[in-house]
């Protein structure tokens, strides 16, 4: 090799070792990233479950397929009541549930999903964004070794599908009613005997009589459950949902050890268009909003 060959090899030396070197940082930076993701609800419930699919959809987006987030609905890994309980003790990475479900740990839990003449929607996202609510959410959670992510609201929810008609307070009394948080404590104390049950157990329980009637969400998620068919009697509104605030919630180490890029896009998937998705499910039921 004569002389002019020996300094072009060594200039050209640097520039690959730049080279490889470049990818190599940047796959350390953004490394690849694979989540599980238990939902409380059955996969049916397009609105619900379909919001964890979104999430995990624009999460691959954003980060070019890096950070990948399987879904599974209620009672693929476990049960639809028991998605803090999973994340808690890691088994799955995190779980979209409503937080009341869990006021049996703990009554804070119902005030970061509703409470009964609780807050509409709006009011609820200025609380959680502006007036401190989501500080408190961030104390309880933690409490639990979680990290949780405000995602999505029904809205004002109906106030349920009842086998036999309510002409009074003195129907209620002895009823079997399916109702979840600090709402089901106010018809105890109108003698109704209330029970929470996931999304996905309801019909049966209402179909072989184990309880006599059950609230939801609305006409939408309520039709595609089927409870229309064995319960005629539709009330509404619900006073004790005026708004109903869904939850990401995360097992901390997991948030702990996310990289910057990888949480950021998190954040951004689960502030998404709620118009948009309520006014696709009219459209589906052959409305126009």
């Amino acid at each position: 090799m004569n002389r002019r060959e020996i300094l072009g090899a060594a200039a050209i030396a640097p520039a690959a070792a730049a080279a490889l070197a470049t990818p190599a940082l940047a796959q350390t930076a953004n490394p690849e990233v694979r989540w599980r993701l238990a939902s409380s609800f059955p996969r049916s419930l397009d609105v619900l479950f379909g919001t964890a699919e979104h999430v995990a959809r624009r999460v691959a987006q954003l980060t070019e397929n890096r950070f990948q987030i399987r879904t599974f609905p209620a009672g693929e890994i476990v049960p639809g009541l028991q998605v803090l309980d999973a994340v808690q003790a890691g088994t799955v990475e995190c779980g979209q549930t409503a937080a009341y479900y869990y006021t049996g740990k703990d009554p804070s839990f119902a005030f970061f999903t509703i409470v009964p003449f609780g807050l509409t929607s709006r009011q609820m996202t200025a609380w959680m964004r502006q007036g401190g609510g989501a500080q408190l959410a961030a104390e309880l959670y933690g409490d639990y070794d979680v990290h949780g992510l405000a995602l999505g609201d029904t809205g004002a929810q109906m106030g349920g599908w009842f086998r036999n008609e309510i002409r009074g307070l003195s129907d209620v009394q002895g009823l079997k009613f399916r109702i979840a948080g600090l709402g089901g404590q106010v018809f105890q104390r109108l003698g109704t005997v209330t029970q929470q049950i996931a999304g996905g157990d309801i019909y049966p329980a209402l179909e072989r009589g184990v309880i006599d009637a059950a609230e939801w969400i609305g006409p939408y998620d309520d039709e595609k459950l089927g409870f229309h068919r064995v319960a005629r009697n539709y009330y509404a509104p619900g006073f004790w949902e005026p708004c109903a605030q869904g939850v990401l919630m995360i097992n901390r180490r997991a948030w702990d050890a996310l990289p910057e890029t990888h949480r950021a896009a998190l954040e951004v998937a689960r502030e998404f268009d709620w118009a948009r998705v309520f006014d696709d499910a009219l459209r589906l039921t052959g409305f126009s909003p």
